[in-house]
């Protein structure tokens, strides 16, 4: 199988992807949107991108494409524990002040108050990936900049970890999602090594509200409720058609062979609401 991944080589999402899918061929893209047209043209059989940090929260583009592509459907959720790392090149591991500090929007912030103790007057620059920054570093190495990566890209790129453990919070996990676009809930997770943890199963749904109406969100919730369907995440996100138009993206927690979980949907679309079901899968604890 070919596997995309939020690259480059070293970025969080192909330390997933490796654990996911070991010993098959694994394709870095640019940016997420990439994952999802390679997954879509069918140049790869699916992607691994991020879906949502414990520290920063949702990765906002990840949820937008899940709306936006109606074919792609969701495979298996992973988690993996998050560990940040200040590291310059071997030129510069001694007391030379670092000029400025590179690293994804979301490392920077996971990051921000030990980078502000420690840096305060350093520069920090938003990079496409924690990867991609520790690759500026390595190519630049008559520069004294330095980038927020993992341990995997500092070997990568032969880089010299000056700070460890920098992130802000111990409990720092990603959450990434396998996509593929011929997925359904009697195939999901069946590709996956027989070696993972799994910690049970989850349904995705995107729900759009009926018409914009006092107790519309009590009325699609209550369809859960008198089902004791119990919603681990339940997020809104603007549909870009104007303020106040909003379209929700819900987990439900366990197997969706329950008659009164099939049954959901045709009540929600009942009352006006569109769903996109997007699969029933496992949920993989991964090693960092």
């Amino acid at each position: 199988m070919k596997i995309a991944f939020l690259g480059p080589e070293a970025s969080f999402t192909q330390l997933t992807a490796i654990q996911l899918f070991l010993g098959e061929e694994l394709v870095p893209k640019a940016n997420i949107l990439d994952c999802f047209l390679a997954v879509l043209n069918n140049e790869v059989d699916k992607a691994v991108v991020p879906l949502e940090n414990s520290i920063e929260g949702t990765v906002s583009m990840t949820l937008d494409y899940l709306y936006l592509t109606q074919d792609i459907k969701i495979e298996a959720e992973a988690v993996l524990p998050i560990a940040h790392h200040l590291m310059v090149h071997p030129n510069h591991h001694n007391n030379d002040i670092i000029e400025k500090i590179y690293s994804h929007p979301q490392a920077l912030a996971q990051s921000f108050h030990f980078l502000n103790n420690k840096y305060p007057q350093v520069p920090k620059q938003d990079f496409a990936s924690t990867a991609a920054a520790a690759k500026r570093v390595s190519d630049n190495p008559d520069r004294k900049i330095a980038a927020v990566a993992n341990k995997f890209a500092a070997d990568l790129y032969g880089l010299q970890i000056v700070d460890e453990n920098i992130h802000d919070f111990e409990q720092n996990h990603t959450r990434f999602i396998v996509i593929s676009n011929n997925s359904s809930s009697n195939t999901a997770g069946k590709s996956f090594g027989s070696n993972l943890n799994a910690s049970g199963k989850k349904t995705g749904l995107l729900i759009t509200l009926p018409q914009d109406h006092a107790g519309g969100l009590h009325q699609v919730l209550s369809v859960f409720a008198w089902r004791n369907m119990n919603l681990s995440k339940i997020e809104s996100r603007t549909l870009k058609t104007g303020l106040g138009n909003y379209f929700f993206f819900l987990t439900v927690v366990g197997d969706w062979d329950n008659v009164l979980y099939i049954n959901s949907i045709d009540e929600l679309k009942a009352i006006g609401a569109e769903v996109k079901f997007l699969g029933n899968y496992k949920e993989f604890l991964l090693k960092s």
